[in-house]
Order: structure tokens, then sequence, then C-alpha cells
């Protein structure tokens, strides 16, 4: 057998970036139709509201709970189970004809996406060395960006050529083909006929091996600062991201005058610009190790650049060109996804393996309360200004209270994590 190491670490990597792409098309399929069940089925911007709320609600709970699951049973059946649960979710949309069918099935699609980001970030820390982590977890997490990417460059396609119910059954089909690739391909590395011992000795260089595996109590990790320190940043700044996913194409509609189709190039373009630049986010954490610099240092230089660097969307209101507004939410999107990468490679960087997804479940919760809460101040916030003549007015004041969230969540994280180094944990 070789004594290079292979680099079938890179194939779990693009497992990842592939599932988490499926997800985020699975997301956005109401969000870019909104116009059209508007139109079908009269909904207001507040049930509109609702409906993703009672998504981020499900979504909660199954972070939750997916987060014990896969650290108890595993990461390649607790992934699986949770991809095979929000396909199938997914494809049901597409019997829905009220608005409690709808709600129905967006309850169930929260349910089994939790288990997607809590598997994705324990798979990283179980493939790959310290160092590889952040570029590992920008690479997967990137899939978000190239799923918002390639939704609206298809999905109003789908829906005017077929019908808008073909494009939830092809989105859950695909949830379903990933499934066979990812129990073919994944194991633990010592148990991988992909990978050599070579590469089994690169990633465990640097780690800790730990001989019992048995999962942390809750109570033991919420006791620790450090998880604190994930829990709250995720809880400030997720609903920021769920926004721009969940709301933009309404704001091109409202504010701009452009259908489905015609905000599809500005979508595509936005997240063009939000893949491509929180790449770069991550390349900046690597090249920023690679000189020397401490974990500590690195992640919190690169947080606090990503936060500064959603500012801009301040100015959103000021222009009223709408590509100008896709450069600025373009950026901003990118230097959330570049943040969210850094904070979930910082839980791996403080807790052991086995801690994890828990810990990522319980961050994700929080992440997700946030984001339930937000979609119905934001409907009952636009119908009002609506109903006032200048519903871009409410955009407005979305986005100044969306520019801030960032370096509020940096001064917490920091004050309840100063230092990113392992912390001691007991079984309890």
């Amino acid at each position: 057998m070789s004594n290079r190491p292979t680099s079938f670490r890179w194939v779990i990597c693009a497992l990842l970036f592939g599932a988490t792409t499926i997800n985020y098309i699975d997301r956005q399929i109401l969000s870019l139709l909104k116009p059209v069940f508007e139109k079908e089925m009269g909904w207001t911007n507040e049930q509109f509201g609702y409906l993703n709320s009672l998504f981020q609600g499900a979504y909660a709970l199954s972070l939750l709970g997916f987060g014990w699951f896969i650290d108890r049973y595993g990461t390649k059946l607790g992934y699986a189970v949770s991809i095979a649960s929000w396909s199938v979710a997914a494809a049901g949309h597409a019997l829905a004809s009220t608005f409690g069918g709808f709600a129905a099935w967006r309850v169930a699609l929260g349910l089994g996406e939790g288990g997607n980001f809590p598997a994705a970030v324990k798979t990283v820390a179980q493939w790959f060395p310290a160092r590889e982590r952040p570029v590992a977890t920008t690479l997967f997490n990137s899939g978000a960006n190239v799923g918002a990417l390639v939704a609206p460059a298809t999905i109003p396609f789908i829906a005017a050529a077929w019908g808008w119910q073909w494009a939830f059954i092809i989105a859950g089909a695909l949830g379903l083909l990933w499934i066979i690739a990812w129990w073919a391909f994944y194991s633990a590395p010592r148990d991988s006929r992909f990978a050599n011992a070579a590469e089994c000795d690169h990633i465990e260089a640097g780690s800790p091996t730990v001989a019992n595996e048995t999962p942390i109590p809750w109570l033991s990790l919420l006791g620790q600062r450090g998880a604190w320190s994930f829990i709250v940043a995720k809880l400030l700044t997720d609903p920021v991201w769920w926004f721009f996913l969940i709301w933009l194409p309404g704001y091109f509609h409202d504010v701009y005058g452009t259908d489905i189709k015609g905000s599809a190039p500005m979508l595509v373009t936005l997240y063009g610009i939000v893949t491509v630049l929180s790449i770069a986010g991550g390349w900046l954490s690597g090249r920023l190790a690679a000189l020397g610099w401490s974990v500590t240092a690195t992640r919190k230089a690169s947080m606090a650049l990503f936060a500064c660097c959603v500012l801009p969307i301040l100015l959103v209101p000021r222009f009223h060109d709408p590509w100008i507004a896709v450069a600025l939410i373009g950026l901003a999107g990118a230097a959330h996804q570049a943040w969210s990468a850094t904070i979930f490679t910082t839980v791996s960087d403080l807790f052991p393996k086995r801690a994890v997804a828990s810990v990522v479940g319980m961050g994700g919760m929080a992440g997700a309360l946030g984001g339930m809460a937000f979609p119905i101040v934001t409907g009952l916030l636009l119908d009002h200004y609506k109903a006032a003549g200048s519903i871009a007015a409410g955009y407005d004041v979305l986005f100044y209270g969306c520019s801030s969230a960032y370096l509020v969540a940096f001064a917490l994280n920091h004050l309840l994590a100063p230092r990113f180094e392992p912390v001691e944990l007991h079984r309890g």
C-alpha cells in the first residue's frame, strides 16, 4: 500500500456539498414561487410569514433531535434518515392544494432537514485534520450558495413549463438519489476501503484520539461557555440569512416590479457573488493559519472582518438601481456564509468529536428559533407598510436591522469564548 495519503476525504466533502446544495434548493422553492401562490391562492405576506415560521419551528426541534441522534447512532445512519425524511416531504408539497396542506408539508420538511448541518460538521471533524477543517467547512457550506443560485435559475422555468408541482417533485427525487451515493461511499476513515493508512494518519495528525465515543449529556454541554458562544452567534445571525432566502424574491417583485422569471438573473448573480466571495473567506482563514496565526487569532480576525462586510446593506435603501442592491446584498450574503463556516469550525476547535453534532444541533436550534420569529415580524411589517402605500419602506427597516446583527454577535461570542481551545468534558 502506498505511503502517500489518498485524498478520499475531499470526495466526502463533495458529498456534503451535494447534500447542502439539495437542501437549499428545497428551501427556496416556496419563496421563488411566492407570486404564483399569491395569485392562485390569495396568500398575504402575513400568511407567507406563518408558513415559514412553522418550517423554522419544526427545523429547530429537528436540529436538536438530530444532533443527539447523530452523536448516538452515527453519522452514516443519521444523515440518511434526515435526507430521506426531507426529500419525501419536499415532494409531498406537490399534493397540497390549501394553506393547511402547505403548512403540514412545511412542518414535515423542517422536521427532516435538521440533520444536515450536525451531520456535515461532524463528518468534517471525523475526516479532516484541524488545519483543513475551515476550508472543508467552507466548501460544503458553499452548497447553500450554489443551491440558492441553482434554484432561481431552474425552478421558475420548471414551474412555467410543467407546473409548480414538478419543482417540488424533482427536488425530492434529487435527495433520494443522493442517499444511494452516501450509503455507498461513507464510513469512518479507519473503516473506509477508499482511504489508505497514510490518509488516516494525516487526518488524525494533531487531533487527540478519543477512546470512549459515548455522547456528552446536553446539560454538561450547556454548562460550557463555549457552547453558548456558538448558540448566541447562531441566534442573532441565522435569521438574517433566512430573511435573504425567504424574502428576496418577493423584495425584487415588490420594490422593482419583477416577475419570477425577471428576478431570476438578479438572484443568480447575487448568489454567484455569495458563492465566490464566501469561498474566498474560507481561503482567508486557511491563509492566516499558514502564516502561523493561532487558531484563536485566525477565527477572531476572520469573524470580525465578515461582520463588518455585512454593514453595507445599510446603503441598499439609498439606491434605486436593483443591480446595486444585488451587489450589496451579495456581499452581505457572502459575509454571512463565510461567518457561518467559521463559527461551525469553532465547535470542533472547542469540543471533542463525540459532542460536535449535539452542540451544532443546539446552536442550529437557536438560529432556527430566531428564524421562526423573524418571518412573522417581517410579514406583519410588510403588510403594514403595504397598506400604507409604501412596502419598500418596510424592507428598508429590515435591512437596517440586519446590518448590525453580526457585530453584536461577534462581541457576545468573544465575551463567551475569548479563546478557541479544547474544553475538558466529563460524561456526567
